[in-house]
């Protein structure tokens, strides 16, 4: 199941699922270490009237995972008509700690007084392993804390001031336990002061309600590298207090979100509201080092055999341009100097990374048929200088580019310039922008040629002329080549690649929207050319094919995660995203804007309530499929959301002459 929300602070992230639940819990970076890894449960449950109800479990619960339109805070309502109780959270992660905290308010729904017991139960694969793990009560603080070496994680609660009424840890999975949190189903807990090997731990909190009352329980999660450094966050959460902490953090991400006063005009509430959330969901994946994680969604294990918790150069290129754009250069010049920290010394990025800057995982060999490859997919060392230059534009930082120049700008582009095919001037092979075919793709070369020409817009800006001079002169080279080898003029598309048998090239007509973008975004023909226009109604006509619920798939025969034999894939929220940007570029009137509104619609109407955005839908329900959430689909949306307001500016459609306030 997908997450429903992410809250995080680079440094601490927590996903929560559709019950309300902890299921990812990284710690000390984000993406990076998974101590709960979805399946494990941190569980919620209910004691009335002689019955435990877990919010997992009990079929009478109707619950609601929403986040609030201006912070990176939950809105999470659990309603039990049958037992007559009614649970309210505001979660945050506090913005200057690794603390979690979640204020409940837990009403007796019912006409008469009783008791009730609510519970909090821990379960952690601390290190993504189990074996030698430790959890106990210390009396001193009253919390209860869970250890493995340098990872400390301790929980405590409190009602109306007083500290949690009970608790036990336990053994779970072992020997037939299935852990402490049978210990509340008759309502009152061991006790147990500590267990180790594969632990556990329950807590509850008791009070008696009145007919109607409400209850304001805080409970927090302090993440630390050792005893004594939790211990001192827990004594931070006492003094200053729970509810001033969840407050600062509505106050942060308000300042955050309202720096810049945007003018919305013909959008509707609904459409700036993910707006918003989405900027909040993008910031949330970027790691205290920089790096910018795909997706934190830990359930894609049960689909293959990785997750998306790496920072992909493409995907968090694209998230570094949401950020710049709507004015966060700050968090954007970490993910540079990140990428200035990883890039070989040979110019070019590999497939993924780990937030510490270490070799994620991968699929693509060094050697293919008896031949050694560079496994790669250029597109992404192309994608980090051609955003680095729009980074440049609105940080007007010249210090930072000066630094930067040497180790990524002049490197990744020499690169570029050399790893060219002697005969078309088109880059040599590699892996496409999908990840699947080795071989030279319209959309790679494109962006070649547009970070070829961002490096040269640099290097003019540091006035070194040479570099400039070579940069624009292989930019040119390949521009020339893709029109000559890469456009089919029979048809009027672009081809998806093309790779090299013997001396002869081959080409593969495949259908792909990544192919008319990438000839678009990167400038290598003008929005107005006639060529864009029919291969991009081409390409939407052919990848809308069979897709009731509307949307553009990737390319055709799309078999990632397909569910329907009928439709040529399933629709990506960023490649839907993707033609509402061409429609922006060549719009002029504001009537031309009703399509493009209709697509911010379209993914409005399949986000979920709290604003999650997929990687891509089922093509007949809607239903989200793969990561949830997806940086690169939130990314999309606020990068066209902002071409938006700039396009209806430019054209004097705006009531006020200033629609997007960004510099």
């Amino acid at each position: 199941m997908s997450r429903s929300i992410v809250l995080s602070n680079g440094e601490l992230c927590v996903a929560i699922d559709h019950h309300g639940f902890v299921r990812d819990l990284y710690y000390p970076h984000v993406g990076l270490e998974d101590h709960v890894r979805g399946h494990y449960i941190h569980r919620i449950g209910v004691w009335v009237d002689g019955e435990i109800s877990w919010l997992s479990d009990d079929a009478s619960w109707e619950i609601t995972v929403g986040c609030e339109e201006r912070a990176l805070t939950s809105a999470i309502t659990a309603r039990n008509s049958r037992i007559g109780v009614e649970l309210a959270f505001k979660d945050v992660v506090y913005n200057e700690r690794p603390i979690f905290l979640r204020n409940v308010a837990v009403t007796n729904t019912t006409d008469r007084s009783r008791e009730i017991k609510l519970y909090f139960h821990q379960q952690f694969e601390i290190y993504k392993s189990h074996g030698g793990d430790t959890a106990y009560f210390d009396p001193t603080s009253h919390a209860i804390i869970h250890y493995k070496g340098r990872r400390v994680f301790l929980v405590g609660a409190s009602m109306s001031g007083e500290p949690f009424s009970d608790y036990a840890t336990g053994i779970t999975g072992f020997l037939g336990k299935e852990g402490s949190y049978r210990d509340a189903d008759d309502g009152m807990l061991s006790r147990n002061p500590i267990e180790h090997g594969q632990v556990d731990s329950t807590i509850g909190l008791y009070s008696t309600y009145a007919p109607g009352e409400t209850h304001t329980v805080y409970y927090w999660l302090a993440a630390a590298q050792s005893i004594n450094e939790v211990l001192e966050h827990h004594q931070y959460v006492q003094k200053k207090g729970p509810e001033h902490l969840v407050q600062t953090v509505s106050n942060f991400w308000n300042a955050w979100l309202g720096a810049y006063e945007w003018n919305f005009y013909g959008l509707t509430a609904e459409q700036i509201t993910l707006f918003y959330r989405s900027l909040m969901y993008v910031r949330a994946h970027v790691d205290v080092g920089g790096g910018i994680i795909a997706a934190v969604d830990s359930d894609m294990l049960q689909y293959g055999l990785d997750t998306y918790a790496y920072v992909w150069p493409r995907d968090a290129a694209y998230a570094a341009l949401a950020l710049d754009r709507a004015g966060d250069t700050n968090v954007a010049k970490r993910f540079f100097e990140f990428c200035q920290s990883v890039i070989s010394h040979n110019g070019y990025f590999m497939h993924k990374y780990l937030p510490d800057g270490s070799l994620g995982s991968s699929w693509h060999p060094w050697i293919k048929d008896g031949r050694l490859q560079i496994p790669i997919q250029e597109d992404e060392t192309a994608l980090v200088i051609f955003a680095l230059r729009e980074h440049y534009r609105h940080s007007r930082d010249l210090e930072f580019l000066e630094l930067i120049f040497n180790p990524l700008v002049e490197k990744a582009a020499d690169f570029m310039v050399h790893y060219r095919d002697r005969e078309t001037k088109l880059p040599d092979a590699s892996y496409d922008l999908w990840e699947e075919k080795r071989g030279t793709s319209t959309f790679t070369a494109s962006s070649v040629y547009g970070a070829l020409v961002a490096a040269a817009d640099l290097s003019k800006v540091l006035g070194k002329q040479n570099h400039e001079a070579r940069y624009r002169t292989a930019a040119a080279e390949v521009r020339e080549a893709i029109l000559k080898h890469l456009y089919d003029e029979r048809t009027g598309m672009f081809v998806k690649l093309v790779t090299r048998e013997g001396g002869n090239l081959v080409h593969d007509k495949t259908i792909d929207i990544s192919s008319v973008y990438g000839v678009f975004s990167f400038g290598v023909l003008p929005p107005d050319d006639p060529r864009l226009s029919r291969a991009f109604e081409g390409s939407v006509r052919t990848l809308s094919r069979g897709i009731t619920i509307g949307g553009i798939a990737r390319y055709e025969g799309d078999n990632y995660f397909r569910v329907d034999a009928e439709a040529v894939g399933c629709p990506w929220i960023t490649t839907t995203l993707w033609y509402a940007e061409y429609l922006i570029a060549n719009a002029h009137t504001d009537a031309d804007f009703d399509r493009v509104r209709e697509i911010f619609h379209w993914v409005v109407r399949y986000a979920q309530p709290s604003g999650i955005l997929a990687e891509q839908l089922n093509p007949k329900t809607g239903a989200q499929a793969s990561a949830s959430p997806l940086v690169w689909s939130h990314a999309s949306y606020v990068s066209a959301i902002l071409k938006y307001l700039d396009r209806i500016e430019e054209l004097g459609i705006c009531f006020h002459k200033v629609c997007n306030p960004v510099p």
